[in-house]
């Protein structure tokens, strides 16, 4: 029997979350790049000693504030979630050990053991957002998986979504109700050929 992906996903709404990400380096940048892609009104704090120049002119116009400073757990007060990139292992254990002292979800960047959460592949159709997960075993091919459904989907989809959402909107019934009519009149998107 093959092994099962035991991850739960869900969405969060990182403009109504404090972020803090520890480090400034390339790794940061593209956890940075990751998120914003994501979530534009992405609330973080970056705290790091340096701030590579890519990562400065990337969180310019963002909501990032920069605090030029070593990681000290003070930092991580009021925060919700933080990524930790540093090229330190020692201070990114230091993180998720504080972090868990808090319960404070924590991702170490590239040691899933340190991990409370992964940031999957992430396929955006307007209004439609996927997640991919390969449960750290293959990032590239969760990036494959990713670039695939976005060649896969129309670009149009939106319209769907909003045609469903008005209809939806019409149902004057209960949400069980709703939800058997909603599957009823969507079976036939996954009928076989």
């Amino acid at each position: 029997m093959s092994a099962v992906n035991k991850l739960y996903p869900i969405f969060l709404k990182p403009a109504q979350l404090d972020i803090l990400l520890v480090g400034g380096g390339f790794v940061a940048l593209e956890k940075l790049q990751f998120l914003f892609k994501s979530s534009p009104d992405a609330k973080v704090t970056l705290v790091s000693p340096m701030l590579r120049k890519e990562t400065a002119t990337f969180i310019k116009n963002k909501k990032v504030t920069t605090i030029t400073a070593h990681y000290h757990s003070k930092y991580l007060e009021g925060k919700h979630l933080v990524i930790a990139t540093t090229n330190k292992p020692q201070v990114n254990q230091t993180v998720q050990r504080d972090c868990r002292a808090r319960h404070i979800l924590v991702n170490v960047a590239d040691v899933p053991d340190r991990c409370d959460f992964y940031m999957g592949g992430i396929v955006t159709k307007g209004q439609l957002k996927i997640a991919i997960s390969t449960n750290g075993q293959s990032p590239t091919l969760a990036k494959r998986m990713r670039q695939w459904l976005e060649y896969l989907l129309p670009e149009d989809i939106d319209n769907l979504l909003t045609l469903l959402n008005t209809y939806r909107n019409t149902l004057k019934t209960d949400f069980e109700n709703k939800v058997k009519t909603m599957e009823k009149i969507t079976q036939d998107l996954i009928a076989k050929q």
